[in-house]
């Protein structure tokens, strides 16, 4: 097949974006498919024509904006006028010319259907869900709101916009998060007054909305759901702090053990919820739900990745691998499940 995997872009992820891209590209390579590696938001300005079968060197044309946190005002700047189009020179025609896109994008305008629209509206085939569950996923509040509906347990909490009264209903230690984001990008605990404004302002700085819940100390855990059906439990276990955006991909700073030491019961009640949470959502071919269990033992569905991660660090990958699944695999796989849409 002709493949066009689709990275970068200008969320706050776009260097785990990057990585997941390069990885997936050499992995459908082996697999014996033609692709291209591209940057959504940089595109390609070279001669199109036959372009599957020429010899680029892909990785090359997405490397050169450092992709250890990212300058985004830099790499915007490389487009004047992008505010009128999203998408690189060549990308829509590219991704039209190919037999499916491989979705390796994170965040903002990778991951809140947005694009998923687009490429629907022009016949694009990709990989992973669509966009009106893209856009649920994305949406923390809309996301807890769903899971209270199907009875799926989350964390008591509240979504406080930007410029409204506080009421300060959660008690203190709390979780303050952005409302749409990923990566645990603008997530902060607060244990007191001072620490809980400076991470209201922190979650505002990526969203003008922003969800404050309660704090479960225990263990956490994560779930990929591949066509419907629960992988392997994986535990994370910092060394440090929480699971944030360094210990989520700095290799080496967070014990993951797949699959978790869990109860038989304990194993099969967080699965369900996974698939629950899946079907809730209206999501499709794949995803990845976040969980909490308390030191009662209470589980708490935590929100769900609808692209989750391909890094050499990323959950879904070793989750995968638990079941014998290569991560050559897991991508053809993932190829597989999407086009039955």
């Amino acid at each position: 097949m002709n493949i066009v995997v689709l990275a970068g872009g200008i969320s706050t992820e776009r260097d785990v974006s990057l990585i997941s891209g390069k990885m997936i590209y050499g992995a459908v390579k082996r697999n014996g498919h033609k692709a291209i590696l591209l940057d959504v938001f940089l595109g390609y300005e070279g001669d199109i024509d036959h372009i599957f079968d020429k010899e680029i060197d892909w990785e090359a044309q997405v490397t050169g904006i450092k992709e250890t946190n990212p300058d985004i005002e830099k790499v915007k700047s490389l487009r004047p006028g992008w505010e009128k189009n999203f998408f690189g020179p060549n990308v829509i025609r590219l991704c039209q010319s190919a037999d499916v896109v491989f979705m390796a994008l994170h965040g903002e305008n990778g991951e809140n259907g947005k694009i998923q629209a687009c490429f629907d509206l022009m016949g694009i085939t990709y990989t992973g869900t669509d966009y009106v569950s893209s856009a649920l996923s994305m949406d923390k509040g809309l996301t807890k709101d769903i899971f209270r509906q199907y009875g799926i347990p989350c964390p008591q909490g509240i979504r406080l916009k930007k410029d409204e009264e506080d009421p300060h209903t959660v008690p203190f230690p709390c979780i303050v998060k952005a409302s749409c984001g990923g990566s645990s990008v603008g997530v902060s605990i607060a244990r007191k007054p001072d620490e809980y404004e400076s991470a209201k302002k922190e979650a505002y700085k990526y969203d003008n909305e922003a969800i404050i819940e309660q704090y479960i100390e225990g263990r956490e855990f994560s779930v990929g759901v591949l066509d419907g059906k629960a992988l392997p439990i994986i535990e994370i276990a910092p060394l440090q702090g929480f699971y944030d955006y360094k210990n989520k991909y700095q290799a080496g700073s967070t014990v993951e053990t797949c699959p978790a030491v869990l109860s038989e019961d304990k194993t099969k009640e967080m699965q369900n919820y996974a698939e629950m949470a899946f079907k809730a959502l209206r999501l499709k071919n794949y995803a990845r739900m976040d969980f909490m269990m308390g030191k009662d033992g209470s589980v708490y569905c935590l929100e769900a990745n609808t692209l989750p991660g391909m890094t050499p660090t990323s959950l879904l990958p070793q989750e995968a691998a638990a079941v014998g699944i290569s991560y050559e695999a897991l991508c053809e796989k993932l190829i597989e499940i999407s086009l039955r849409k």
